[in-house]
């Protein structure tokens, strides 16, 4: 038995960044950067909802949250050795397994194990939803542990979700639509590794990707990822394709000095995964990562429509209480910056009456100031919008939405020309990325979209009206970097075949 247990927690990171288990386990606690507020949030909102789930049930609960370690987990035996039809806030070991799941529940061959979580209990488009694999390391760990006792039901287990549902997960399912991997298989491998971390066996390294920004070891591993050179700063190169090429490159400057050809066999690139087209891409990114003074480039000649106005749109959304709360644009006549203007409609409350007023003083605003050209940064804002339209189908017709985003009109900066036209000199292709190496600046110290719903919560507690002011501030700002970034693509030299 390790010193270290495995842990639901230490198995929820691991499935985000394996080295994020070995800094927690062995990294310099005076190199962590402070708890990032939104992060804080997440927890703090999430205790609350599990609160509530546990004030509402109907049905008799054991509640052993108010003890701890080891009086908790004798506790929580004698609860099932009774039988007891629901424990909330148990703990259960096996071994070297650790678990505290929100609740176990008895059903007739045993126990099985749930959490309530403040999110969604599925990922995915409705209609092709799938189980997070986040949650089912985690639940496949409580399980594991009952089955270990001779106390499970059956390798199933359930999430409590946002929505008021349960969603069942089960172990021994496929889990996809292609393949039989199932989520016991997602288990015992995400247990394997942790082990190995634990025990010193595996050595990771970090890698840069979404998940950084908000975690506690971002300073740490980015300085680390700079000293190294690491393959992970190219754009859109992870910690998978990073790995099936360590054996061959290990830096950025190491793989823009060589070819393309050298990491070509027959009609197929070195490493599983990496077709041709994308090798080639890479590589481009690396040079210009490795070129000091590079400077961004088109493969391609870029043209917006003509309207003489444009509308520069951004919305946020607050996950946790299911809220679109702000609409922002910037208007601009005739590509004269003099004329813009910041127009918002603004959710006073997390409520539905609220968020369909907002939604329909945007829509109108939208459609008083057509014919107009829309930008907007990725497909967020049109995922959204179609949302709200099936909720709030009095405001506009699914109909409506689709001409709205007709490309014809309303261009995606991001999957429609940053990411099929250009190339940058940059770690990543975010709009906070790319506009600040264009040289504009957010009036907010730490601008994100994460601290925005941060602020929004912090709003509706104390009604506090520079918070307000903040968040359309920020929201302000990420529309006229839209305008930034689309005048500088319009204004991108060239590069024939993609070289400088």
């Amino acid at each position: 038995m390790t010193s270290t247990p495995v842990t639901a927690a230490l198995l929820y990171d691991l499935v985000a960044c394996p080295h994020r288990v070995t800094m927690d386990l062995t990294g310099d606690p005076a190199k962590r950067d402070k708890p990032n507020a939104f992060v804080e949030l997440l927890w703090e909102r999430g205790s609350l909802y599990e609160k509530e789930v546990i004030a509402g049930l109907t049905e008799p609960v054991v509640d052993l949250s108010g003890y701890s370690a080891a009086e908790k987990e004798q506790r929580t035996l004698d609860a099932m050795e009774r039988g007891e039809p629901l424990i909330y806030s148990g703990r259960i070991q096996a071994g070297d397994l650790l678990g505290e799941p929100d609740l176990i529940r008895r059903n007739d061959a045993g126990y099985c194990a749930g959490d309530i979580k403040s999110g969604s209990g599925e990922e995915g488009p409705e209609n092709d939803s799938k189980p997070k694999i986040h949650y089912a390391v985690q639940l496949g760990l409580y399980t594991d542990i009952l089955e270990r006792m001779g106390l499970s039901s059956g390798r199933r287990a359930f999430v409590w979700d946002i929505h008021g549902r349960e969603v069942p997960y089960e172990f021994e399912v496929a889990y996809g639509k292609r393949g039989s991997r199932t989520l016991w298989d997602e288990y015992e491998d995400a247990l394997g590794a942790a082990r190995e971390i634990i025990s010193g066996a595996s050595a990771t390294l970090p890698a840069y990707g979404a998940v950084c920004k908000l975690c506690h070891w971002y300073t740490a591993c980015t300085e680390r990822l700079k000293q190294t050179d690491d393959l992970t700063m190219i754009p859109e190169l992870g910690r998978s394709k990073r790995d099936v090429m360590y054996g061959h490159v290990q830096t950025v400057a190491g793989f823009a000095r060589a070819a393309p050809e050298d990491f070509i066999e027959g009609k197929k690139s070195l490493f599983p995964g990496i077709g041709l087209d994308t090798l080639k891409k890479f590589h481009r990114r690396a040079q210009l990562l490795a070129t000091p003074d590079s400077t961004p480039y088109s493969r391609g000649p870029i043209a917006f429509p003509g309207h003489d106005r444009e509308l520069f749109f951004d919305i946020e959304v607050d996950p946790m209480r299911d809220v679109c709360y702000l609409h922002g644009f910037v208007e601009r006549q005739r590509r004269d910056n003099a004329s813009e203007a910041f127009v918002a409609a603004f959710a006073e409350q997390p409520t539905g009456e609220a968020e369909e007023e907002a939604f329909a003083r945007a829509w109108n605003y939208i459609r008083e100031r057509r014919p107009c050209t829309i930008y907007y940064y990725s497909k967020y804002e049109r995922t959204i919008y179609r949302a709200l339209q099936e909720k709030y189908p009095a405001v506009c017709t699914a109909d409506d939405i689709e001409e709205l985003f007709d490309p014809a009109h309303a261009i995606d900066l991001y999957n429609d020309v940053v990411k099929k036209l250009t190339e940058w000199p940059t770690w990543d292709f975010s709009i906070k990325t790319l506009a600040k190496y264009l040289g504009f600046g957010w009036r907010d110290t730490h601008p994100s979209g994460a601290a925005s719903i941060e602020w929004f919560h912090r709003w509706i507690e104390t009604g506090d009206q520079q918070i307000r002011q903040r968040i359309l501030d920020y929201n302000e700002d990420d529309c006229r970097a839209t305008r930034v970034l689309r005048d500088a693509l319009e204004a991108l030299p060239v590069m024939d075949g993609g070289a400088q």
